[in-house]
């Protein structure tokens, strides 16, 4: 036997959460375009299903009971979500659908979003929700339909595409490093969280010791590293295609030679069954032609 739902009414819950919010069921009414008595009965309703009191009179004033608290919590993110979603189904709604994409802020900046258009101008009927991951996620949790990682490919119950290998320089502004300085000596390393072992394994590939590899500010993502960088703040190692533009136009400059191989890649992910969906099948053809058209991209 299937239990009945203990499903109060939206404008009761809306009575309640405008109540709960001014103290006041006169603001509220006045905020709901109702009466008075119509938001008391509509909270008197509420409470006999709850077969709890919601609010308190004191001195003939009005006070949340411990229920109410406790309710209005839940409540407050009922309408919120039922109002994202009522704005989502106006914006994107008819005859369009919605491709979610999960992303490493800097390389959404930096690598994805110019290309973009690209994809909308061939797929009006598709729209983007771009959405950045600053910690390490699951594709599956996500909420995403396509995500793009760094990584070694193995995400259990999604379907893996390598897009490329990058390579890992040094940065910092013209004149940050005397010329002739070496590695070795003492500069102000700029740590990435992401990647906390950058430093010591530049060195350690050169066969280089240095005790302040692991010290150093510490930021959040390359991007602040790069900003860093370019305010003479100290050296940033970092992908070299995140400040080919930089090095382009003499913001940023290498101090030392040796380029690094990641050992990691750039992939693209999707959940296993979702390849044949129509719109993650048309992003991953575009992307595939993408590459293929800019190989050095």
């Amino acid at each position: 036997m299937i239990s009945k739902r203990l499903t109060p009414s939206m404008t009761a819950l809306q009575c309640f959460e405008a109540a709960a919010r001014h103290l006041s069921f006169t603001r509220a009414a006045e905020e709901l375009h109702l009466t008075q008595s119509a938001v008391s009965k509509q909270v008197a309703q509420l409470e006999e299903m709850l077969c709890h009191n919601l609010f308190e009179r004191v001195r003939q004033r009005l006070y949340l009971s411990p229920a109410g608290s406790l309710y209005l919590t839940e409540v407050h993110k009922i309408l919120t979500q039922v109002d994202i979603s009522s704005r989502y189904i106006l914006t994107y709604g008819g005859e369009t659908e919605v491709l979610r994409i999960a992303t490493q802020p800097t390389f959404g900046d930096r690598w994805l979003v110019p290309k973009l258009k690209d994809f909308a101008a061939l797929h009006p009927n598709i729209h983007l929700d771009v959405r950045n991951e600053l910690e390490p996620f699951d594709v599956l949790q996500a909420k995403a339909d396509i995500a793009f990682f760094f990584g070694q490919g193995s995400w259990p119950g999604a379907t893996c595409i390598e897009l490329f290998r990058e390579a890992v320089v040094p940065v910092c502004a013209p004149g940050f490093v005397a010329e002739g300085s070496d590695a070795s000596s003492r500069h102000t390393l700029l740590q990435c969280t992401s990647r906390p072992e950058a430093w010591h394994e530049w060195f350690l590939e050169q066969g280089l010791h240095s005790q302040n590899s692991y010290h150093g500010p510490r930021f959040d993502t390359f991007y602040m590293c790069i900003r860093a960088a370019q305010s003479s703040y100290g050296v940033a190692l970092v992908p070299q295609y995140l400040v080919a533009e930089e090095l382009a136009n003499g913001s940023l400059m290498i101090p030392w030679d040796y380029t690094m191989p990641s050992d990691g890649a750039h992939f693209i992910a999707h959940a296993e069954h979702a390849g044949e969906i129509p719109k993650v099948k048309a992003f991953l053809n575009w992307m595939t032609d993408y590459l293929g058209a800019h190989p050095d991209f």
